[in-house]
């Protein structure tokens, strides 16, 4: 944790405890909202999700995920094929050049199943530290912090950290669920935050209540 220039350790630590405890409140059910049944196709959902939305990504990996079962599936898998299912999430060139190759990693070093670890998961093609902490958290049960866009934004506007580099802040459910729902990236809902009263950059968007409860979007966004 970084220390906000006008707050002390100790008032940093107090404050951010008494957020998450109101997030956890706020959001009871919070969890990923990438829809999954196996570590593999966590991982394989988890780098779909790049650039586009959790819904998306839930919109395509019905067909995927019956096509394609296992690591060696990938590994032998129809470019074309593949390319057409994923086509809507972006980027599917690149999506579906990790995922072969991603199937033909697990098969060769990992006898076709996902590892539960840090240092294995992030060798294998198109897995970066974002994408191995949602799956040892949500796949595996390891606790981690996975720094996306709502998490890095809300850490600083918390005064938590001044970091923007995601590996140097270095997954809160709780943190993203209210960043998609109120503390947006152009027009927080402040009038409409439950953790206003402890947030320092109050007032960077509306805090007229009626204002600010035209802005809160509801969930799921899966």
């Amino acid at each position: 944790m970084t220390q906000h220039p006008s707050s002390s350790r100790t008032a940093l630590v107090r404050r951010a405890r008494r957020i998450n405890r109101e997030l956890a409140e706020l959001y009871p059910d919070a969890d990923t909202e990438l829809n999954f049944t196996t570590p593999l196709e966590l991982l394989v959902a988890t780098i779909l999700s790049a650039q586009t939305t959790d819904k998306r990504v839930n919109m395509v990996t019905p067909v995927l995920f019956a096509r394609y079962r296992t690591a060696a599936d990938y590994a032998a898998a129809d470019r074309d094929d593949v390319e057409k299912i994923i086509q809507s999430t972006g980027f599917f060139r690149a999506k579906t050049t990790s995922l072969i190759a991603l199937g033909q990693a697990l098969c060769d070093r990992y006898g076709g199943e996902v590892p539960g670890k840090m240092k294995d998961l992030v060798t294998l093609p198109g897995v970066g530290r974002k994408t191995a902490n949602v799956v040892l958290g949500h796949g595996f049960g390891v606790p981690g912090i996975t720094v996306d866009t709502h998490f890095a934004r809300l850490s600083r506007r918390f005064g938590w950290t001044t970091q923007t580099d995601p590996d140097k802040i270095e997954l809160s459910d709780r943190l993203i669920w209210h960043g998609r729902r109120v503390c947006h990236a152009r027009r927080p809902a402040c009038g409409a935050c439950g953790v206003a009263h402890w947030c320092p950059s109050y007032g960077e968007g509306p805090t007229d209540p009626a204002v600010a409860r035209k802005l809160v979007r509801e969930g799921p966004f899966s």
